[in-house]
């Protein structure tokens, strides 16, 4: 059993009893170098948490093994936590957590913010792009910083993303003798914050003319950079209904051109995760800056042309095959790497693709929905109707074991 134990700002003052008693009995005590000088002395052999942890972690657990453990933690180490890694490490029956008050609790006490109506974002090895997602107007934003510059790292995504209006408040040190605030707006922002140890408060304010980028499925066209090889946005909407996207599954994005459809699945649920495949490298390019840009950084992009590039991924819960359904082998390897209950979509708009996909609902079924959008547009100095080439969508779900 290993006791992780949260600690905050104010030190040994602001433990509870049962907190303390874990420590003063501790064999070993393990935690970043600033968390253990928050720590009285004791006989307790200290142990530094090395860097990179992660990779280093299971080894320092078996090491010390049989031992009476207590792991430090800022704040609630379920929260962005040690306390997390843990559980996933060893399970929740091998660990117990003596949580602190979090950073996230404490910042909305301070600015009267309701804690359930907050969006929280970390940047703690996390890329700063993941907070795009969040920006709406309206919305109150909490990031977790990661260093002193991470206020003005914010406040330069603001401004990109046309939110420089925006009121922030920098919180240093909660909890502690030394706690600060600072205020003032993502367009004026010059200041570092006066601790390592930050959450930076956000109310969301857009500039005149920004258009907000909502969660639901069908962003606006040119929410995406492309050269053309985009599922449209009436399309996109479609097919992602299909797909059904729930938190924490993963999208193989076939032939993914501009990446729209991974990066609209991952924004409806910060869990849920997705592998571009895209044969072009200007294209894969494109797709990570348009991965960044809106708000989910951590898109896996792989180069390479399918079906083999397929090879070693791990099983999807949904394929979107957006083109190269006429690929030999590709929807074949598509369905087999399918999880029970997963769902295959693919959209064909050639003669081609669509005998392809028709030999396959002959034989699978499912849904087979052909969409023809028609857009106005000047004819003359009139307006008229403009259609964009029908596309053909089939979707199916596996039911059955691979």
């Amino acid at each position: 059993m290993i006791t992780v134990v949260g600690i905050g700002a104010d030190g040994w003052d602001g433990l509870p009893a049962e907190s303390r008693r874990a420590l003063e009995t501790a064999e070993v005590l393990m935690g970043g170098i600033r968390q253990l000088g928050l720590v009285p002395a004791s006989t307790a052999e200290r142990v530094a948490w090395p860097a990179p942890l992660l990779p280093a972690l299971p080894a320092l657990v078996e090491k010390y093994a049989g031992r009476d453990v207590c792991v430090l933690a800022s704040g609630d180490p379920m929260f962005y936590g040690i306390g997390s890694t843990l559980v996933r490490l060893l399970g929740a029956s091998r660990v117990r957590v003596l949580p602190h008050l979090s950073s996230l609790s404490l910042a909305c006490a301070r600015l009267g913010w309701p804690v359930e109506q907050v969006e929280v974002v970390s940047l703690v090895g996390r890329p700063p792009a993941a907070l795009n997602a969040a920006l709406l107007p309206g919305r109150r934003i909490v990031v977790l910083g990661a260093g002193r510059d991470s206020p003005s790292l914010v406040a330069g995504l603001l401004v990109g993303r046309g939110y420089g209006p925006s009121p922030m408040t920098v919180l240093s040190d909660l909890g502690a003798a030394s706690e600060s605030e600072l205020r003032g707006t993502a367009d004026a922002w010059d200041a570092s914050a006066p601790s390592s140890l930050n959450v930076i408060a956000i109310e969301c304010v857009a500039e005149p003319g920004t258009e907000p980028l909502a969660r639901v499925p069908g962003l606006p066209d040119t929410a995406f950079e492309h050269d053309g090889q985009l599922t449209k946005r009436e399309v996109r909407a479609v097919s992602l209904s299909r797909l059904a996207p729930v938190p924490g599954e993963l999208l193989w994005d076939v032939g993914a051109g501009a990446g729209s459809i991974a990066i609209e699945w991952m924004r409806g649920h910060p869990a849920c995760a997705a592998v571009a495949v895209e044969s072009r490298a200007d294209r894969a390019a494109a797709i990570r800056r348009n991965a960044d840009a809106l708000g989910v950084p951590s898109l896996w992009v792989v180069e390479g042309k399918a079906p083999a590039a397929l090879d070693g991924l791990p099983a999807p819960d949904a394929v979107f095959v957006g083109g190269g359904a006429t690929a030999s082998g590709l929807l074949e390897k598509c369905w087999a790497a399918l999880r029970p209950g997963g769902r295959l979509v693919v959209n064909a708009v050639t003669l081609e693709s669509e005998a392809v996909v028709a030999g396959w609902y002959a034989r699978l079924g499912g849904d087979l929905v052909r969409l023809a959008v028609q857009r106005a547009s000047p004819v003359g100095s009139f307006t008229g109707w403009r259609a964009a080439m029908p596309v053909t969508v089939w979707s199916v779900t596996r039911k059955d074991q691979p």
